[in-house]
């Protein structure tokens, strides 16, 4: 990406879970931009950099810890123009075991709560904390982090893919709340992407089970299910964030563009 063009020079982008998956993509991507971005992730240290970026040490599901968060950046750079709400947690869980072998991968109140507290709650709580200093500045964009699941469904993470959907419903209504603000609220909802490197082999496990397979048949062959025939790469949706926080993105608002290959119906 050709420096320059996004006008993203000094802007200062939050980018929750930035320290890790597509969430350390979109970081290096608007560092690469020219943008000072700020990794906030419950496993970094407040103070430290990570490959050029400042880290903010932020439990996204506590009102203290992420009021906290958006002083410590507002303290250090004087402002918050965007806020990137990409921390998520996915646990695949089936509704009801029918086969009975494994009900460890039977929704739960446990794996239900964690989902929502931080795909949910973690987005408000974000989102108010940093839109509160961009009115108080004049400005700023909320750019909330989805899935195609959110649109589409997606067997065996039925609370995932709701969370999503709540996700969705946020940006449409906050859009409509902060845009007479000048804040533009919107989202993107990746599809199938390539690997980030965080998924556990506990994870491909109850994912198997939930799609009745073994881990190793989970599929890797998309030329059947996605019009382009390939997963997406973590640096497209990089490309894709950086250009809805910029300027060239200014009258975008109240909307989740997919980023799924023609996989989703939208």
């Amino acid at each position: 990406m050709k420096q320059g063009w996004l006008g993203l020079e000094g802007r200062v982008v939050i980018v929750t879970g930035g320290a890790s998956g597509i969430g350390k993509h979109v970081v290096d991507t608007l560092t690469a931009a020219g943008a000072k971005a700020v990794v906030v992730d419950m496993n970094v240290t407040t103070g430290d950099e990570l490959d050029g970026a400042y880290c903010v040490q932020c439990n996204v599901t506590d009102t203290s810890s992420v009021q906290a968060m958006a002083n410590t950046v507002v303290e250090r750079f004087g402002r918050i123009d965007a806020l990137v709400n990409n921390a998520g947690i996915n646990m695949p869980r089936l509704l009801v075991d029918v086969v009975g072998e494994k009900p460890e991968y039977e929704l739960s109140d446990d794996s239900f709560t964690r989902m929502f507290d931080v795909n949910v709650k973690g987005v408000f709580l974000c989102a108010q904390a940093c839109a509160r200093q961009m009115l108080r500045q004049g400005g700023g964009v909320i750019v909330n982090m989805s899935s195609e699941s959110g649109k589409e469904g997606s067997q065996g993470q039925s609370a995932y893919s709701a969370t999503k959907g709540a996700v969705d419903s946020f940006t449409r209504s906050w859009a409509k709340e902060l845009g007479k603000y000048n804040i533009r609220v919107l989202a993107c909802a990746p599809g199938i992407m390539e690997a980030t490197g965080l998924r556990s082999p506990a994870y491909n496990d109850a994912l198997a089970y939930t799609r009745g397979c073994r881990p190793e048949e989970l599929s890797t062959d998309y030329s059947k299910v996605i019009p382009m025939g390939r997963d997406g790469k973590l640096d497209e949706v990089g490309d894709l964030v950086a250009y809805l926080v910029s300027d060239r993105a200014s009258y975008i608002a109240g909307t989740t563009i997919n980023i799924s290959g023609g996989k989703s119906r939208g």
